[in-house]
């Protein structure tokens, strides 16, 4: 990453958490090529960006000062009464909207004659030239035509369902708890599908065995990094077996990877990084770091799935956005998705952290299993099993704290061996999440009381 983007985030951050506060003189271009060991140039250069966001001003023979933007972007919705701890979209007061804009008008313009006609299936073919890149970051090291562009990873979900596969099985394994939307298309499809219990501490890799080895499983849908609902990643042994398993009984594996551009951690990588025998189907997705609406995902296929999946792609949509495509491309190659990644990653690691932080001080351990997570956007409480979860969930919704019941996560014929809270850190401000654990935890004591 280019010097330049490293310094504009870590500034972008000192102002967003109040160390530089408006008004605030920045530190002169030669103060600061000091302090982050770099040359006057690049200092320039990032101090201009900033100010072409607006987040700085320059004033003649005096130097740079941080633009007074309280109550706009860092901290709107500060005072809303309202804690949702339920949404998983990115929060809407910290995307670039100006910079968006100009990917949206600078893809106008680049492809407007394609605007016209209709384009590939497989996508844009620069738009996954710059995915190969991307994906490399991520050790997905994936040639072009493997990847199929799709109109957010659900309408890969929907065709991976629906077409046929080399290893003509039928049944698809889920995880439980898994996806919610998922599940409920599957069931109203009626698609044969099976579950298996993953827990806070992980997946029975024995009954996964036995399930791969008798249940005629087509593929196995799964999550492995802050899985949704319960916020946990498999481990590096554990990646390893799936992928080992997979390839020893002929069962796919469609890997969703929505959270992946929000990890950092060593040794975290996919598990289609270590498939050997093309059984991993790894899915993109967008949404988590720049928004849903822009309805843009991508599948690295198998060789033996990929002109399946093309033709129902092809029959699902012509094609999906061109300017979509075109607008991420951009947005991708000129370093700001990097960029505002990097924000949105220490602006979610720091909620988190302050997550963790209020279920340490409010002892919340002694009453329900507190899920072991550091990074990512979700995590789980899982409670006693005589909690009634509906009238928590009713009692947190008349106090302003916004959940989501446990037995949506579920296939409905599945009998749950837990139950549990979700909690999301992606619209709470971090300043108002200790306030919101406290009142969750002395909600579930009162709802516990007598326990035993």
């Amino acid at each position: 990453m280019a010097k330049y983007v490293s310094v504009l985030t870590d500034m972008e951050e000192r102002i967003r958490t109040g160390q530089y506060v408006p008004g605030h003189k920045l530190p002169s271009i030669r103060d600061a090529s000091e302090m982050y060991g770099c040359s006057k140039s690049t200092i320039i250069r990032a101090y201009a960006e900033l100010e072409r966001l607006h987040i700085i001003y320059a004033m003649p023979q005096s130097g740079y000062y941080v633009v007074d933007r309280r109550g706009e972007q860092w901290d709107q919705g500060k005072d809303n009464d309202k804690l949702d701890f339920s949404s998983a979209s990115p929060d809407l007061h910290i995307f670039p909207y100006l910079d968006f804009q100009h990917c949206l008008n600078r893809a106008i313009d680049t492809y407007q004659y394609q605007l016209f006609t209709y384009g590939d299936s497989q996508g844009l073919e620069s738009f996954r030239h710059m995915l190969v890149k991307h994906l490399a970051d991520d050790q997905v090291f994936a040639k072009l035509n493997q990847i199929v562009v799709t109109s957010g990873v659900q309408q890969a979900l929907n065709i991976l369902t629906r077409m046929p596969f080399p290893n003509g099985k039928s049944v698809i394994l889920i995880e439980q708890p898994s996806y919610e939307i998922y599940q409920r298309f599957l069931e109203q499809e009626g698609v044969e599908v099976a579950g298996i219990e993953r827990t806070t501490r992980g997946l029975d890799l024995d009954a996964l065995e036995k399930i791969f080895k008798q249940g005629n499983i087509k593929f196995f849908y799964t999550m492995p990094r802050y899985q949704n609902p319960l916020g946990t990643s498999y481990t590096l042994a554990e990646r390893k077996a799936i992928v080992r398993l997979a390839e020893r009984y002929d069962v796919y594996i469609v890997e969703d990877d929505y959270m992946g551009d929000l990890g950092s951690e060593v040794r975290m990588n996919p598990l289609y990084s270590y498939d050997t025998s093309e059984h991993v189907i790894y899915l993109k997705s967008f949404s988590k770091v720049i928004f849903p609406g822009l309805r843009i995902g991508a599948a690295v296929v198998p060789k033996l799935l990929h002109p399946t999946l093309v033709q129902y792609k092809t029959f699902s949509d012509a094609d999906s956005s061109i300017v979509s495509q075109g607008a991420l491309e951009i947005y991708l190659k000129n370093g700001m998705f990097e960029r505002h990644k990097r924000k949105i990653i220490q602006l979610y690691a720091a909620r988190m952290n302050r997550m963790n932080q209020a279920l340490t001080q409010v002892q919340a351990s002694e009453w329900v299993e507190v899920a072991p997570v550091q990074q990512g956007v979700y995590i789980s409480l899982v409670l006693p099993k005589v909690v009634n979860m509906d009238q928590l969930h009713t009692k947190l919704k008349r106090a302003n704290i916004i959940t989501v019941p446990s037995k949506h996560f579920f296939l409905q014929d599945h009998t749950p061996s837990s139950k549990f809270l979700r909690l999301s850190i992606t619209r709470v401000h971090e300043d108002r999440i200790e306030e919101g654990v406290r009142a969750i935890m002395d909600e579930v004591k009162r709802t516990g009381r007598g326990w035993g």
